[in-house]
């Protein structure tokens, strides 16, 4: 074997607690593979996988499919009233695009999942569970940062592709919770999209029976995965 050839693995993992649904088990498809060509990443993305790392995974449980894959159609996208006044109020706020890795964006995240998510997998953090969770080599992530003045309030690890975004993760400062920074973040990504002209921004999964993972459904109109393919939402 030419060990010099890029490998690949495909493989199903062990079945496990889900992390999202109490009583369910979750087992997951996973491709690992050295190098991956981010358009093939992005038809990945367009029949239901993500990123986890250098890892590419779709749930495959035994018993359940409520993780729904869901995007956003970046030029159709109109913020409702409810994200108007986020953006309002967030208008003292500025943004920009790195694809620096700093330390005091990892400073953000410990502070995030200390404060909002110590009862989760991601507890204790680390700057190895950081690394790992987020970057590959094959597809070096963007930083979307919100600062208010010098000081760094929100942070959206986003993959940039051919003809999309998609979000990774997103962390901002639990002291500022009056200004949905969640929320600014998913509309700056959208908002941005459009600038850049792509078509889509993937959201992940939508979770219905989660409280905190049903908020995006908020963002209209979304298009779901279903067996037939992507569908578009009844927009209310």
């Amino acid at each position: 074997m030419n060990s010099s050839k890029a490998s690949i693995a495909i493989g199903i993992s062990q079945i496990f607690p889900c992390s999202y649904l109490d009583g369910q088990q979750e087992q997951l498809l996973v491709i690992q593979e050295d190098t991956l060509d981010p358009i093939l990443f992005e038809r990945l993305l367009a029949v239901g996988f993500r990123r986890s790392g250098g890892s590419i995974y779709k749930p495959r449980c035994p018993r359940c499919s409520a993780c729904q894959p869901i995007r956003v159609p970046a030029h159709e996208f109109v913020p409702s009233k409810r994200q108007k006044r986020t953006l309002a109020k967030n208008q003292d706020l500025t943004w920009r695009i790195t694809s620096e890795q700093t330390a005091e964006q990892y400073a953000l995240y410990e502070h995030y999942i200390r404060e909002r998510h110590f009862d989760g997998p991601m507890f204790p953090p680390s700057e190895d569970q950081y690394n790992h969770f987020l970057f590959c080599h094959w597809l070096p992530p963007t930083f979307i940062e919100v600062y208010n003045d010098d000081k760094l309030l929100a942070v959206a690890v986003t993959d940039t592709l051919p003809n999309s975004l998609s979000a990774i993760y997103s962390y901002f400062d639990p002291d500022e919770e009056q200004r949905s920074l969640g929320a600014l973040l998913i509309l700056i990504q959208c908002r941005l999209a459009k600038l850049m002209d792509k078509e889509f921004v993937y959201l992940g999964y939508q979770i219905d029976e989660n409280r905190k993972m049903s908020y995006k459904r908020l963002y209209r109109p979304y298009q779901i995965l279903t067996p037939t393919g992507w569908e578009y939402s009844q927009v209310c």
